[in-house]
């Protein structure tokens, strides 16, 4: 008997330990259940920031989701036997016995809620519909996201919208991952709409992006601009909704070839982009480097050399390269020289304007730019070689042939001299170079240069860097959070330590807010 009771001792001994550690670390189930409680509370008290903050702490919980903790938390959020719990449960794998069983003990335990609140059953919607485009359970995720839009329908409740502005991404999402993406673009319509007769401004950012992207997906880029010119505007309420918006305008206008309203909106959504969205950042820098070039820019090799970057801007770095020797001096360039077998470009594709670096390099990476989507920009940028290979010739030569002209470009027509003499007769209409064009000797005759400072250019370009500056400065004032009436009452020591404590935890706030999932 004594055995026996030193034995128990010792297993009780060893087993607490365990029990501590198991407590120490909350279960997913667990954190769901205080996620849930802090939706309540947003609830009754009608804070939204609230609501926000539980979307944000479910995307940190979003790879711990399991069929079995959710089929739980349904049973503690929904009631039995209602009409979401049935159809939640529904799209959920069934687990073996053994889960099954402490899933309902765990649901025995927690009495279930007899009218759940509104926020409460969108939520349930939403960790459902994430769990499945995880899992990769596509159009079990389409027919979630179509019931969970049915059921936003009928409700009109602020705190309702915050959650609804994530259910629209998805909705949008599950059908694009299953090519089914212009079946929404009716109901995206409708729920902007909505959204606009509601006042939901999150929902208006959130559907337009959508609705942009929905257009560029199919290259309706008209459409796209008819419905960005026409929507209602105000301030913006999400900063990862306004870098999407910044991102579609730049490629709007960069297909209606405003080049320099384009790179502005592409450079502002790549600065403003939160640090983790590396892949939207890649993007906004590609089309950036394109739109630069198409302007006759080249960008620094800061641009390229960013952290994570490298190997996706490759191509586009192909497109401005160095010569060989150059590169390899260049540390932090050498994966460029293995990239191509150690024989880079010769000479810079665009700066130089030769035509047929330009075209191998097209070539070479013509798959990379259809998956970007930006093959026809770099068709484009044939012109633009071209016309910076012509602009060379005319401060060299100060009188050459039509036929030493198409030869240097290396135009590969049927008839080069009159191509040639087509080209150097537009970029002289253009204002690209300044020189004659004789007909009927075959030359081209460059006018001599005079000295720049004497024209407007000096002051065109002074007169675009002030108003940067001022943008900026306008910005930063606007951005500005002052309190009420601080001009006219002297605060004193107790309201001056409540006010810095409230800026602590709104600074605290949005840096919360800018690591959220973007």
């Amino acid at each position: 008997m004594t055995q026996d009771v030193e034995m128990k001792e010792q297993q009780q001994q060893q087993q607490q330990p365990s029990n501590s550690a198991t407590s120490s670390t909350p279960s997913t189930l667990h954190q769901l259940k205080e996620i849930a409680s802090l939706i309540e509370f947003g609830a009754y008290a009608k804070e939204a920031r609230r609501i926000v903050r539980a979307v944000r702490l479910t995307m940190t919980l979003r790879r711990e989701l399991k069929a079995s903790v959710l089929s739980a938390f349904l049973n503690f959020a929904l009631s039995a036997g209602s009409e979401p719990f049935n159809r939640l449960i529904s799209y959920l794998p069934k687990e073996d016995e053994h889960e099954m069983e402490v899933d309902s003990v765990i649901s025995v335990t927690q009495a279930p809620a007899k009218h759940p609140l509104p926020e409460l059953e969108i939520y349930c919607y939403l960790l459902v519909l994430i769990f499945l485009i995880d899992q990769k359970k596509y159009d079990e995720a389409k027919t979630c996201s179509s019931a969970s839009i049915a059921r936003l329908k009928n409700l009109n409740r602020r705190t309702v919208d915050v959650l609804a502005s994530r259910l629209y991404s998805y909705y949008s999402l599950s059908y694009e991952l299953t090519g089914d993406l212009a079946e929404v673009r009716g109901n995206l319509l409708a729920l902007h709409r909505v959204a606009t007769l509601r006042h939901d401004e999150l929902g208006q950012e959130t559907l337009l992006n959508l609705l942009l992207r929905n257009y560029l997906h199919y290259n309706l880029y008209d459409q796209a601009e008819k419905l960005r010119s026409k929507a209602p505007r105000f301030e913006a309420h999400s900063n990862h909704q306004f870098c999407r918006y910044l991102f579609y305008l730049g490629k709007i206008r960069t297909i209606q070839l405003e080049y320099t309203d384009a790179k502005e909106s592409l450079l502002q959504a790549a600065r403003k982009a939160p640090a983790a969205a590396l892949g939207f950042r890649v993007l906004c820098n590609k089309w950036a480097v394109i739109v630069r070039l198409l302007l006759g820019e080249i960008p620094e090799r800061t641009v390229f050399m960013q952290k994570g970057m490298e190997n996706a801007l490759r191509p586009y770095f192909e497109l401005t390269n160095d010569d060989a020797s150059g590169v390899s001096r260049q540390g932090a360039w050498g994966f460029i020289a293995e990239f191509n077998g150690g024989n880079v470009c010769c000479f810079q594709a665009v700066r130089i304007g030769d035509l047929e670096l330009f075209k191998s390099v097209a070539e070479k990476f013509s798959s990379t730019f259809t998956t970007d989507r930006t093959l026809n920009l770099i068709v484009r940028l044939r012109h633009n070689v071209i016309r910076t290979g012509l602009r060379n010739i005319s401060i060299s030569y100060s009188r050459i042939s039509l036929a030493d002209v198409a030869k240097k470009l290396r135009l590969d027509s049927a008839n080069p001299v009159a191509e040639a003499e087509s080209i150097v007769a537009k970029a002289i209409r253009d204002g690209a170079i300044d020189a004659t064009l004789d007909h009927a000797n075959g030359w081209m005759v460059s006018k001599e240069t005079g000295d720049i400072y004497s024209t407007n250019e000096p002051q065109i370009a002074f007169n675009s860097r002030i108003a940067f500056c001022l943008n900026m400065h306008n910005e930063a004032v606007r951005a500005l959070r002052f309190p009420p009436n601080s001009h006219k009452e002297k605060e004193g020591a107790e309201k001056r330590r409540e006010r810095q404590q409230q800026e602590q935890e709104l600074a605290k706030h949005i840096a919360e807010e800018d690591d959220d999932e973007f």
